[in-house]
């Protein structure tokens, strides 16, 4: 399993890898207090999709990969105290393009599920 991109990504914001195979990756991420948005402990969904990102990042696996588009859908809530699982698929092939088919679950629910297009980049995103 070697990581060759997002090297630095906190595992308590974005999840740890827990398996980075070509063209798929499984992470998971413990939903906590501090995610948490009210009283009964509704987590933001900006974690879950975090979550659904990075997974999509490694299961690209480049150092250049980005993030250009997505199109998920929020189907149930997270809670803290949840673990969450994300699985990412690529699904497409296309010159820099990689459609990436993503799902992140609590237990046996899908709270999160849709595509991401990420993009191989020649150089670092931030690098002119």
């Amino acid at each position: 399993m070697e990581i060759k991109t997002h090297k630095l990504a906190n595992s308590s914001l974005l999840g740890k890898p827990v398996e980075v195979v070509d063209g798929e990756a499984i992470v998971e991420l413990k939903a906590t207090d501090d995610m948490a948005v009210d009283e009964k402990g509704l987590i933001h969904g900006g974690f879950t999709f975090g979550l659904a990102d990075y997974a999509a990042m490694l299961a690209v696996n480049h150092p250049n990969v980005v993030l250009g588009a997505s199109d998920v859908r929020f189907l149930g809530p997270v809670q803290s105290g949840d673990m969450m699982v994300a699985r990412a698929v690529v699904s497409q092939l296309d010159g820099r393009r990689r459609v990436v088919n993503v799902e992140v679950k609590v237990g046996d629910r899908v709270v999160l599920s849709g595509t991401m297009a990420c993009f191989v980049l020649d150089r670092h995103v931030l690098e002119r």
